[in-house]
């Protein structure tokens, strides 16, 4: 696959993502993908998922403790199999109705047409703060 049809399968994923269409989300994904998250202790949707519904349970996670009030994937860019996102979101935690805003980097990794891979890089301070633990 040419890197710009893995730019093109990222940016639907997101689109996807915004849309709230988990599952269109999740058929872009091959069934061993590994999402990773920086570990964390406070935050609930932290760690390593593999597989499809394992990273359902990572969304249901984000939505259970979370309102994205803005994500915005602002830079892609692409080497081979991988495509780097990177961008900024807003998130308000549900439970002390604090909010986090900070920049973020993707790494995704392609094959055969589908995300088989994702590592997020973010500022898991400023989401612990928001979570009243920072």
């Amino acid at each position: 696959m040419s890197t710009q049809s893995n730019v093109e399968l990222v940016k639907e994923a997101y689109a996807a993502f915004g849309a709230g269409d988990l599952q269109k989300l999740l058929g872009l994904l091959t069934p061993d993908v590994i999402w990773e998250f920086p570990v964390s202790k406070v935050i609930p949707w932290a760690g390593t998922f593999r597989g499809p519904s394992e990273v359902a349970q990572f969304f249901a996670a984000l939505k259970e403790y979370s309102v994205l009030e803005a994500f915005e994937p602002l830079h892609f860019v692409d080497s081979d199999d991988r495509v780097v996102v990177l961008g900024r979101e807003r998130i308000r935690v549900r439970s002390t109705d604090l909010t986090y805003s900070c920049g973020w980097a993707h790494a995704v990794t392609v094959l055969g047409g589908k995300v088989a891979g994702f590592r997020e890089y973010t500022d898991t301070a400023a989401i612990a703060s928001a979570f009243g633990k920072g």
